[in-house]
């Protein structure tokens, strides 16, 4: 066992699978392995009577005790509670997903020795309380999270080492522009970006953190239970168990599939029993639709990069979900080249953070960073405004979606009425114009303005958006000289006090099940 006190860990908390890894002495990513011996470990928890059960166990549950289980935490990440509750206890999915990580830490710790820090992953379109959420379950799980990055730019550096794109130095021996195309259990991400010397540069990123492999599951279930229903005049539909035992044999055909170009499936329920068989072709054209999901994604990214097909050098694919066929296939006809599948589709993204912890230790130290990555922002970040000829909401981007980091922008913005005691700058990120789906991060508020302060006075706006994450913003009067100023860093989404509780109510529950 490494008993290293620095062990720092690369953590991909995925949706329906999590994996960890760590640097060996050598300096190559290596995952470890679970206390099952398994390289992946479901996220999936199940709530039993004064316990918790984490991983396999608890996915074998789900289709017996689907009440008492929590799946799919990660797309809840954000929201105040997770969609379901347990013997009467509602959970913030953060806490869901940090009884997970706490099993990968213990598990790993077992293999390499005590882990306090950690990288961990998230999807490239996840917004700002969707990352402070998952901050937030890395700090109840016991980890101090040194960063959250972006799933596809760990893929991308772990392709750089992997393949020895990178010579002993830490750089590249050829320049590429590669697409990343992440499709994972439960998340939906692509990225462009160029790798030149020891830049890793974001061009251009977006996704659909509520598109995954389960919803070619859910798609191919759907199908099982009409068949069902048609043979036995039975639906399956208001059982819950039931349910989730055709979304296993759904999972099981998909599986199939990828290797083969047919799948029996036999299921039972309410004493009828279903033997059918589902064909590659039947599977492709139900979830078409899915994959054209996928493919106007991948072309808006590229568009958006300012790129053409032809000066893409690589796709590389990531995600458990890339070894369905119809997705190289799909790649393949858009981009006139095999997709790369060099990597492992599981593995690849915890690698990637592991060695980006390496990065960030070696900036601790004053040590040349072997490699250096630029990002760019998923989402806009705008002003929240009124508009003064209408009184309508007004979404006033100032860093558009894709901007390299760091970005500034400064704005002219004017008090709506004489004699304004304040003024308020609502930041936000994403939305419409009108405001619409966008989500508030802050506010920077000017105090104390004069009695008597003409409307249509003028406020100058700054955002300075650093590559660290950090959001400056600052609103100024200069006809009064008062400016105000706000610092937006990815805090905590849950309160302090919130995180206190819950963290002393995940030490109860360690404590008893003999887990400190």
């Amino acid at each position: 066992m490494n008993q290293k006190a620095d062990n720092i860990v690369g953590i991909d908390l995925g949706t329906t699978f999590s994996v960890v890894a760590h640097l060996d002495a050598a300096g190559i990513p290596r995952t470890v392995t679970n206390a099952e011996g398994d390289l992946t470990t479901p996220s999936v928890v199940l709530f039993e009577e004064n316990e918790f059960v984490v991983g396999k166990e608890a996915a074998k549950a789900a289709a017996l005790f689907p009440d008492k289980v929590a799946e799919f935490a990660k797309r809840e990440m954000g929201k105040p509670m997770f969609s379901k509750s347990f013997g009467g206890q509602s959970f913030p999915p953060e806490v869901i997903q940090s009884l997970i990580l706490e099993k990968l830490k213990r598990d790993a710790a077992d293999k390499i020795g005590p882990i306090t820090k950690a990288v961990i992953t998230v999807p490239a379109y996840f917004n700002e309380p969707k990352r402070r959420a998952t901050q937030d379950a890395g700090r109840l799980a016991g980890l101090e999270v040194l960063a959250v990055i972006n799933e596809p730019t760990a893929a991308a550096i772990a392709y750089g080492v992997s393949e020895g794109f990178l010579n002993a130095q830490g750089e590249s021996q050829r320049a590429e522009t590669i697409l990343v195309y992440d499709l994972g259990g439960g998340t939906f991400d692509v990225s462009v970006m160029r790798i030149d010397g020891q830049h890793y540069e974001v061009i251009a990123t977006d996704g659909n953190v509520m598109l995954g492999g389960t919803d070619w599951d859910r798609c191919l279930a759907k199908h099982l239970v009409d068949r069902f229903a048609d043979e036995h005049l039975i639906d399956p539909c208001q059982d819950p168990s039931a349910m989730s035992r055709f979304m296993r044999e759904a999972e099981e055909a998909k599986r199939t599939l990828s290797a083969r170009s047919q799948a029996n499936v036999l299921i039972e329920f309410a004493g009828a029993v279903m033997r059918t068989t589902v064909t590659r072709a039947e599977f492709d054209e139900l979830t078409a639709h899915l994959l054209e999901r996928t493919r106007f994604t991948v072309n808006k990214v590229i568009k958006e990069a300012g790129l053409g097909w032809d000066e893409i050098t690589r796709v590389l694919l990531v995600g458990g979900s890339t070894r369905m066929p119809q997705v190289g296939q799909m790649l393949k006809q858009q981009s006139g080249r095999a997709a790369d599948r060099s990597l492992s589709a599981d593995e690849a993204v915890a690698h990637g953070a592991a060695l980006y912890g390496k990065i960030l230790k070696s900036r601790e130290a004053g040590q040349p960073e072997s490699i250096q990555v630029t990002n760019v922002n998923s989402h806009a970040l705008g002003v929240l405004g009124v508009e003064t000829a209408t009184g309508r909401p007004r979404n006033r981007v100032m860093i558009p979606r894709n901007s390299p980091l760091p970005s500034s922008h400064t704005a002219q913005f004017e008090t709506h009425k004489s004699g304004q005691p304040n003024v308020a700058v609502q930041v936000v990120e994403g939305g419409d114009s009108s405001g619409q789906n966008s989500t508030m991060i802050g506010k920077c508020v000017v105090h104390d303005l004069p009695p008597g302060l003409p409307a249509g006075t003028p406020v100058w706006v700054k955002f300075q958006y650093d590559a660290d994450g950090m959001l400056g913003v600052a609103a100024s009067l200069p006809s009064v000289g008062i400016t105000a100023r706000l610092q937006i860093r990815r805090q905590n989404g849950l309160s302090d006090s919130a995180l206190t509780d819950w963290n002393d109510k995940m030490k109860e529950i360690y404590s008893a099940l003999d887990l400190d």
